[in-house]
């Protein structure tokens, strides 16, 4: 190499496509593996990150929760929109999240699921925001990437499976599997260059199970079963959305 290239190539601003791109500012998965493949080393604060599974109850999210506990510790709170089941409050405590930060929408259309999640994107006190909805227009998700970017907040899409995955404007895409006991985590597009192989984490590592499904036909109406566990309130709340 040119020795008077060195310095511009070094430049942040800079990057080569062979190379993961510097992210400005992320938080740490805990999976040093996982971080090693992340343009920044971790999940990118202000932007979308989607995460498709290949089935449920893999260890998913305890992929997330020590980014989580990481954030919530740095006093931001935690949305999460439309979840598929019911949390489980002792297994997140176990897990080191802090409920009083936890903030959970539920049982609403998806109109109003998208207007939430959108204004927990945007809001300056919100950390992450994990959204279940099923989101596939063009406009809306530049929309949603644009809100992570201004609140500086990781937004998470979660694509469940059967749910075809079209959300070109998250510059993270990733889909999971389980592997023998493990966590496959397949790179499908970030800032940088291809990984032919995926890698494999082990999410026991994290303690608790963070979501517990409800009984066939049993619907929960409840909304301050995850404060009483800990006896707290129920943390930041969003907003009301304003009659139009």
């Amino acid at each position: 190499m040119n020795p008077a290239l060195a310095p511009l190539l070094s430049h942040p601003a800079i990057w080569r496509g062979s190379d993961c791109a510097a992210e400005p500012a992320c938080i740490a998965s805990g999976f040093a593996e996982l971080d090693r493949a992340l343009p920044g080393g971790g999940w990118p604060r202000g932007a979308l990150t989607e995460l498709l599974l290949e089935r449920e109850g893999i260890g998913e999210l305890r992929l997330t929760l020590p980014a989580l506990s990481r954030l919530q510790a740095e006093g931001r709170s935690v949305v999460w929109i439309a979840p598929p089941y019911r949390p489980y409050a002792p297994a997140l405590i176990a897990a080191g999240l802090d409920l009083a930060r936890l903030v959970i929408v539920r049982k609403c259309s998806v109109s109003d699921a998208l207007w939430a999640y959108e204004q927990a994107l945007r809001a300056p006190e919100c950390g992450a925001a994990f959204g279940w909805m099923q989101a596939r227009d063009d406009r809306l998700l530049r929309r949603l990437q644009v809100a992570a970017r201004e609140g500086r907040t990781w937004g998470v899409l979660w694509r469940r499976p059967g749910q075809q995955a079209v959300a070109t404007a998250a510059p993270l895409r990733l889909a999971l599997a389980p592997a023998e006991g493990r966590l496959a985590v397949r790179v499908l597009k970030r800032r940088g260059a291809d990984l032919p192989q995926p890698i494999l984490v082990d999410p026991a590592r994290v303690p608790g199970a963070p979501l517990c499904p409800l009984p066939d036909g049993m619907v929960s109406t409840r909304r301050t079963s995850i404060s009483k566990a800990q006896g707290r309130g129920a943390g930041t709340r969003l907003p009301h959305r304003k009659a139009s």
